[in-house]
């Protein structure tokens, strides 16, 4: 899963030259679930960042450490709260990396899943919308996760699912046919990603220092040769 993410400032204009930020960028080192993010979605047919809250919220939820920060690309279709946000409202998540936590026989070593050339990612999300009272909303989203790829599954068996620059305008918008946009949720190609192990300060979601996302050591990334 994705329990926790690197957001450091991205240029989103050369992201995403279209895109319209209607507030800047939230960036964090060591962002837990359960707090605000940016995301982007499609406003009035257009790509827009805005702000909110990562944690799936219904009205109906009564309980906000219940709200799934994840969803399960397999079962989209299961959870009505799921599939009534992926059919019409996609989202993505701009990101730096992700963290994940290998099992060691004495501790979980984390590690840092980025681009191998740490380039920005766009994460698959689905939102959900509230209205507290005539006039006052609540946004909130769950991040969509596919399983890993051989070459990662090692450190998790699962990872949000990557959507391409190229392909973020399919999957924001509305019309885009279920089948069509679930196609896009697939594992990242075993050679665009990599990872690196990071310092355990990264364990404690109050620290939010640099030192959280800097290498302890190489980064693991695909080597055809080495096959």
């Amino acid at each position: 899963m994705a329990g926790r993410l690197y957001i450091p400032p991205l240029d989103m204009v050369r992201l995403l030259p279209e895109l319209r930020q209607e507030t800047p960028l939230l960036t964090a080192t060591n962002l837990a679930p359960r707090r605000p993010l940016s995301h982007i979605r499609l406003e009035a047919g257009r790509a827009s960042l805005s702000q909110v809250f990562w944690g799936l919220t219904p009205s109906w939820l009564t309980v906000l450490d219940h709200a799934p920060h994840c969803a399960r690309a397999e079962s989209l279709d299961a959870r009505p709260m799921f599939r009534d946000a992926f059919s019409s409202r996609r989202s993505l998540v701009p990101v730096g990396g992700v963290y994940v936590w290998k099992i060691q026989p004495r501790f979980k070593q984390p590690f840092l899943v980025t681009r191998v050339d740490r380039g920005p990612m766009l994460l698959a999300g689905i939102w959900s919308r509230y209205h507290t009272d005539l006039t006052e909303h609540t946004d909130s989203m769950a991040l969509v996760t596919v399983s890993t790829n051989e070459f990662l599954a090692p450190l998790s068996d699962r990872l949000p699912a990557l959507i391409d620059a190229a392909d973020a305008m399919r999957w924001l918008d509305p019309k885009t046919a279920p089948e069509t946009a679930y196609a896009l949720l697939r594992p990242a190609p075993r050679e665009l990603l990599g990872a690196f192990p990071v310092s355990r300060r990264v364990n404690d979601p109050a620290n939010q220092d640099p030192a959280c996302a800097h290498p302890t050591g190489p980064m693991l990334r695909w080597n055809e040769q080495e096959k």
